[in-house]
């Protein structure tokens, strides 16, 4: 199906042309200001402080971004700013907003990606229970990403194959890209009702872009493995290592006091309260995922496994850049730092190298070039 949708794309006109920088974007037919066209779910969490993710069935508490996210009632929502270059966004560009929790994975993979391409963007930070920045959207999971406020991308993986597809397909308009991942409605074992999004991983290219954008053989193949290994089983692992022990919950909810910036009584009702109920949260999550007793070794293993799949003679898992499974997994990985686990996995795995180097090339836009092409 995917093979196919790519084939018919190959065939369709080119929509309106906007520019951001150097980068065109074909917006297709986009609705009049205010009209909201919504594509993509799935590996986003419910904007609740302990969401669900629909995508595998499980329950899975929002590490972190669902704390700040909560905690972000007591105080005015502020948005910031990231910009490519550092100067002021290219007048009459597109304008990109994400929605997002700041140290949600999935949050974290788009601004990787973002960041990667040097694609300037305004961030939102979503209050999980009061939702007032989303109240417009039926969709109720973040990430969200708004081209121009009116086009909306759902879903971490469709927002990342899409807009990589779009920054190498420039005659098709994203709005034509994004049909190409359509919605699938299930119910799961106890009866609830889950949306999932077909073809995900996959880029809609056509035969030739696929050669020259995967020019040796199964490369497509194991970005696309690795892509799902990180939204399924990396992330699970996540919320078992920050809150493993009452001083690593601790840890955690004063990071997150830090990153909101509270006054007294918001820090200590954040911290205490929230460092409490997530370590009992953790132990469930723990059982959930049958994961050891010392949740650190589960967290090894899978760091150690990815290292071995990008192997000696790579710098990346892409080559000599990262592909869209380097961005996924850094993006989750990133999440925790700052934090006794993150410390432990650096000094304990192999990942050290490949994690400074994806660190480096995100901060530096290593991937503005493809975008300006």
């Amino acid at each position: 199906m995917a093979a196919a949708c790519a084939r018919a794309l190959s065939k369709v006109g080119s929509g309106p042309v906007r520019r951001f920088g150097s980068v065109s974007y074909l917006l297709g037919n986009v609705g009049p200001r205010g009209s909201r066209r919504a594509y993509g779910t799935g590996a986003g969490f419910r904007s609740t402080p302990i969401p669900v993710r629909t995508g595998g069935g499980g329950v899975l508490v929002f590490l972190l971004g669902g704390g700040l996210g909560f905690y972000q009632t007591l105080k005015p929502n502020q948005n910031q700013q990231n910009r490519a270059d550092g100067d002021a966004q290219v007048s009459g560009g597109p304008k990109l907003t994400l929605y997002q929790y700041k140290t949600c994975p999935f949050c974290s993979k788009v601004r990787a990606f973002l960041d990667y391409h040097g694609l300037p963007y305004e961030v939102v930070e979503v209050n999980p229970v009061m939702r007032q920045e989303i109240q417009w959207s039926s969709y109720r999971k973040v990430p969200i990403l708004m081209v121009d406020d009116q086009l909306q991308l759902n879903d971490s993986s469709v927002i990342m194959s899409s807009l990589k597809t779009f920054l190498i397909s420039r005659e098709k308009s994203l709005s034509d890209i994004l049909r190409c991942y359509p919605e699938m409605k299930s119910r799961n074992d106890g009866g609830k009702e889950v949306t999932e999004y077909n073809n995900k991983y996959w880029l809609m290219l056509s035969e030739a872009e696929t050669a020259a954008t995967y020019p040796q053989k199964d490369t497509q193949k194991e970005e696309m493995k690795w892509r799902q290994w990180a939204d399924d089983c990396l992330v699970h692992l996540i919320s078992p290592n920050v809150y493993r022990t009452t001083g690593e919950a601790l840890a955690s909810f004063d990071y997150i006091v830090r990153e909101g910036k509270f006054g007294t009584v918001e820090g200590f009702f954040a911290k205490y309260v929230g460092a409490a109920a997530m370590y009992v949260i953790s132990k469930r999550l723990k059982n959930r995922h049958n994961l050891q007793d010392d949740v650190r070794e589960d967290l090894y293993k899978a760091v150690n496994d990815w290292v071995a799949a990008v192997g000696k003679n790579r710098k990346f898992m892409g080559g000599d850049k990262p592909n869209l499974a380097d961005l996924a997994v850094f993006g989750v990985l990133r999440v925790m730092e700052g934090l006794q686990a993150f410390d432990d996995m650096m000094d304990n795995t192999r990942v050290k190298y490949w994690y400074r180097r994806m660190e480096r090339a995100t901060l530096n836009h290593e991937g503005r070039s493809q975008s300006q092409q």
